[in-house]
């Protein structure tokens, strides 16, 4: 079972960064295709960024130019750094594969706020 810790979230004004870390515990993360999601209170987790092995990225529509997934196969550690913060953007933030198991585990994911 792999293990996953998210970090990196805060409270940040609108147009702000954050750069969010994952590190994953476990030899599958090097071939999975790894995605970010983010939960925003009252809704249902959504995937908001995905990334290959090689490296190969794809984005949700509301977060495309903004935000940056990317990894380290060698640190088992996925990012996503988020530029242009809006409003929309607060939920809590859970790294996984992507599409996730039904029958994953989630880590506890991380805090995104943002506003004035």
């Amino acid at each position: 079972q792999v293990q996953l810790v998210e970090s990196g979230g805060g409270l940040v004004q609108p147009g702000g960064s954050l750069r969010l870390s994952c590190v994953a515990s476990g030899s599958i993360f090097r071939l999975a295709v790894m995605g970010w999601y983010r939960q925003a209170l009252g809704k249902e987790r959504e995937l908001v960024a995905q990334v290959t092995s090689g490296g190969y990225s794809n984005y949700a529509e509301s977060v495309k130019g903004r935000f940056t997934i990317s990894r380290d196969n060698v640190k088992n550690t996925l990012y996503l750094q988020m530029n242009s913060l809006k409003p929309e953007d607060t939920g809590v933030y859970y790294c996984n594969r992507s599409p996730a198991p039904v029958s994953t585990s989630w880590g506890q994911g991380t805090q995104v706020t943002v506003s004035s």
